[in-house]
């Protein structure tokens, strides 16, 4: 077995030409364009205490860290695995995103919103509207996301996407970090992003399907609750999947976690050993391991360092 802290929910994101891990830290590791692999800290994880730790609550806030972080670790990996002409300044990222939001809510908020308008006898039944137009915005999402699999650079982050999975299930099953026995595991997992945006799908159906029940309201004040209401539904989405992946082996909830495992198939590609190296570098780092290795060599402490490495 190997010797690393244990019980630890690990996880991350790929990013650009890399992977960002949480653990003890959080951190970054990238792969340079000279081909070595370049590590950023980003501090110890921090975990929602309080009220923010409640069920129902935590959700959002745990989203919004993941954001944060998420914008951190994709304008350091764009910078480190770009050469000079192709730096991302904070503007550029920031400017990109907000872009990418307003694109995100027209596409999967304000559009299905409006299709389904088209249809007038769904106009005075809330609930049925709520399903319908649950049903267009899912149909929208899976074309998107099966779109974008074809681009060759989002290929590249998908197999990252993949390599990040592998690593954690090799620390779940408590074996030495390695490439060869990551490369055996899936590249579907059940606490996946991907997983969560499919359950945020079906829970969005549910909340605006009640909603909907309470009586009708015209299609500019669906579309102001579809966005006000996104906190709520986030947060329904994060306790079903905490939910379901910690009982998985329970045949009657499995098939829960059966759709949002199927997206993986777009999102996830399986990595070559070298992107598996980065995934493994990362979620070392994110535990604490280099940097031990790296405090003793710095201590002069050469003979223990050759001895963890030997062993």
């Amino acid at each position: 077995m190997a010797n690393y802290p244990r019980n630890l929910s690990v996880g991350g994101q790929a990013v650009v030409e890399g992977v960002m891990m949480k653990g003890i830290k959080t951190v970054v590791a990238v792969r340079k364009p000279d081909g070595t692999i370049t590590v950023s800290d980003f501090g110890n994880m921090e975990r929602p205490k309080g009220w923010k730790g409640w069920p129902f609550v935590r959700g959002t806030f745990v989203l919004y860290d993941a954001l944060v972080t998420g914008i951190k670790a994709l304008n350091f990996s764009a910078n480190v695995s770009g050469d000079e002409n192709t730096k991302l300044t904070t503007k550029d990222i920031v400017l990109s995103l907000l872009i990418a939001f307003a694109f995100a809510i027209g596409l999967f908020s304000i559009l299905p919103v409006f299709v389904t308008s088209l249809f007038k006898p769904l106009r005075q039944n809330g609930a049925l509207f709520a399903l319908v137009e649950g049903a267009i915005r899912t149909v929208i999402f899976l074309i998107y996301i099966w779109i974008i699999s074809l681009i060759p650079d989002i290929k590249r982050v998908f197999q990252y996407h993949g390599a990040e999975h592998k690593s954690v299930y090799t620390y779940e099953a408590g074996e030495d970090l390695t490439v060869d026995n990551a490369k055996k595991y899936s590249t579907l997992h059940p606490r996946c992003g991907t997983s969560f945006l499919m359950i945020t799908m079906i829970a969005a159906i549910i909340v605006f399907s009640i909603l909907g029940a309470l009586g009708p309201m015209s299609i500019l004040w669906k579309i102001f609750w579809r966005i006000v209401l996104i906190p709520v539904v986030a947060g329904l989405a994060y306790e079903f999947q905490r939910f379901t992946a910690k009982h998985l082996d329970n045949p009657a909830l499995r098939p829960l976690a059966v759709p949002g495992l199927w997206l993986q198939k777009f999102t996830t590609k399986e990595p070559d050993n070298s992107q598996l190296e980065v995934g493994l570098v990362s979620l070392k780092a994110s535990l604490n391991l280099e940097y031990e290795k790296r405090e003793q060599i710095e201590n002069n402490d050469d003979d223990k360092v050759k001895e963890k490495e030997d062993a």
